[in-house]
């Protein structure tokens, strides 16, 4: 199924069920008022959810409406908890290589992640505002997976199964402040703003056979000024699945029910599929010509992340967003 929350004034929107098409929407006011509410009760109130939904696709729900994604808050608009990870390997290969370091052996074992912020997501068409253009805005597309509770020391395997939903994420970047926040020993704070998430979350089996061994299997869809400059699958190259960013997370405490998880800026070897962070993009440039040419995002630049299925249908909703300066 695909769940949706809506504006309404409060911190935590309205939750919707919508159909497959993405073309109609219900709410779910009679079953649950909130995301989390089900998260929280996942047994219980998911299969109400469930049966709503193919009501909603076989064109028999009473009281459905057009859905807005223009009216869509992030499906969760605050989380307990909002962890990344860097599971595509490349990714991290090349931005290490252009600053001439060397990768630990480590991260090929042991993946990387930080905590982000979660007490407030931005929606997909809410603005990204950029105070300052000199921090070096920078997009990074991304899938990401919300958990139900999971217990400490979950196996990778085992972990898979604690996944209730998939979205994708625009995990912002101020690439400019992060050295000096890293230099200090402490991991991320101011350079990483607000996360934007899709219109919709989807429950793993809506993706059929694209979805097996923890990955997501379909191509990756970056749009930035109109241009697409990456379409890049997701599967193949992501070196840790979900089920193992999961247990990494879990290995020294429980994690619960609305934790978000994402799996990093999806990244391919083949250059041909383009790039989902401008960061990538500069790395090379400073691989094969010394130094890095490409700009980061600037005020009125746009962006549009988006994911479809084998069926050309889009899966999540599209994220498309436009750069602001502040009010």
């Amino acid at each position: 199924m695909k769940l949706a929350t809506y504006k309404d004034g409060s911190r935590d929107g309205q939750l919707l069920v919508v159909s497959r098409d993405l073309n109609t929407a219900h709410h779910a006011s009679a079953i649950a008022t909130r995301l989390q509410q089900v998260l929280d009760d996942w047994n219980f109130l998911s299969p109400q959810l469930q049966d709503l939904y193919e009501t909603l696709n076989n064109g028999r729900a009473r009281h459905a409406f057009a859905f807005d994604p223009q009216q869509c808050m992030a499906p969760l608009p605050r989380a307990y908890q909002w962890a990344d990870g860097s599971a595509y390997l490349n990714h991290v290969e090349l931005v290490r290589k252009a600053r001439g370091a060397e990768v630990p052996e480590s991260l090929h074992t042991d993946p990387l992640m930080y905590q982000g912020s979660s007490d407030d997501f931005l929606g997909p068409r809410d603005p990204i505002v950029c105070a300052d253009e000199a921090w070096g805005l920078d997009f990074e597309s991304e899938i990401a997976v919300v958990t139900g509770d999971v217990a400490m020391g979950t196996s990778p395997d085992a972990a898979i199964d604690s996944i209730r939903l998939l979205m994708l994420a625009n995990d912002l970047s101020l690439r400019h402040l992060i050295p000096a926040e890293l230099a200090k020993g402490f991991g991320f704070f101011q350079s990483k703003p607000a996360t934007a998430f899709s219109p919709v979350a989807v429950t793993p089996d809506e993706l059929g056979d694209a979805w097996r061994g923890g990955r997501v299997h379909l191509g990756l869809q970056s749009v930035w000024n109109g241009k697409q400059v990456g379409l890049c699958e997701a599967g193949p190259e992501m070196s840790f699945h979900f089920g193992q960013l999961i247990a990494h997370l879990c290995k020294t405490r429980n994690v619960r029910a609305g934790s978000i998880v994402g799996g990093g800026a999806v990244s391919n070897k083949d250059p041909a599929r383009g790039y989902s962070c401008i960061a990538e993009k500069r790395a090379i440039e400073a691989v094969e010509g010394g130094a890095p040419v490409t700009e980061f995002l600037k005020i009125g630049d746009t962006l549009r992340i988006e994911m479809k299925g084998k069926d050309g249908q889009s899966m999540f909703g599209a994220i498309e967003q436009t750069v602001t300066a502040p009010a």
